[in-house]
């Protein structure tokens, strides 16, 4: 008689509906306290950050100018869900009381093993490339309208490139905030549980569903973060990416809960 080990039930997620913002706050001071404990991690994803910056800076500056100098910058920070990755796994062990090591923090980018993060890395790519072109076919329309002369600096100052400022600026939130949505809470969750890609977009919509003014309140705080932090040559990435990967991935664990059930994890 052949005997099979029985099916272990399948696992659902709850998601806070009372973040707040204390729990904010409290997430930015763990954030800060695990980039101090273990800098030397968080100085690596940040220089990554940085320094892929600097070189698109400096590439599209000889080679293609402001056309696509500005999407690429403006849209940069999309990009860096996936390279908080490694800072994910760094909180997730210190938490635990795991042992920290180059390999098992690198390894973090492989995920269980199920190509799952890959497939989100793959996501972040294309929204990162679709900004850009969506950017860059702004710009197209309303230089047409302006004439010679779009591929200056003063074009930006006319009422012509005030509009196109305005317009892009709509579309790139709109852009910034699906993408946010769908990533915020599901790349920790994809580090810390065994799920598929899918699932864990869905658990990251609901908890923005809960949580809405709270979780854009969070999505500003990392904008205008990362923001500041380019401005001097790209160098405060250095701490504030890891401050801030910290800091999601203790929001995570405030924020989605796993228990056992007999329904689907979708429900």
């Amino acid at each position: 008689m052949v005997t099979t080990s029985p099916t272990p039930p399948p696992v659902t997620y709850t998601v806070a509906d009372d973040l707040s913002p204390e729990d904010l706050r409290a997430a930015l001071v763990a954030g800060w306290r695990d980039f101090v404990a273990h800098p030397k991690f968080g100085l690596f994803f940040g220089a990554i950050f940085a320094f892929g910056g600097i070189a698109l800076f400096f590439i599209l500056t000889n080679r293609s100018g402001i056309t696509w100098l500005i999407p690429v910058i403006a849209g940069f920070p999309l990009i860096a869900p996936f390279v908080a990755v490694g800072l994910y796994e760094v909180s997730r062990r210190r938490e635990l009381g795991l042992p920290m090591g180059w390999s098992k923090i690198l390894g973090a980018l492989r995920g269980h093993g199920d190509e799952q993060i890959i497939s989100m890395g793959v996501i972040i790519f294309v929204a990162f490339s679709f900004w850009v072109i969506i950017a860059h076919l702004v710009f197209s329309v309303f230089a047409a309208q302006y004439g010679s002369g779009a591929e200056s600096i003063d074009f930006f100052f006319t009422a012509t490139g005030l509009t196109m400022l305005g317009v892009g600026s709509v579309i790139g939130a709109i852009i910034a905030f699906v993408f946010y949505a769908i990533t915020v809470m599901s790349l920790p969750m994809l580090i810390d549980r065994e799920v598929d890609f899918l699932t864990a977009i869905f658990v990251s919509l609901r908890a923005i569903k809960h949580n809405t003014f709270i979780l854009c309140v969070w999505a500003f705080v990392i904008a205008m973060l990362l923001a500041i932090a380019m401005v001097p040559g790209f160098l405060g990435l250095f701490v504030a990416l890891p401050v801030l990967g910290h800091a999601t991935w203790h929001l995570y664990r405030r924020t989605v809960t796993p228990i056992e059930a007999v329904s689907s994890p979708y429900v």
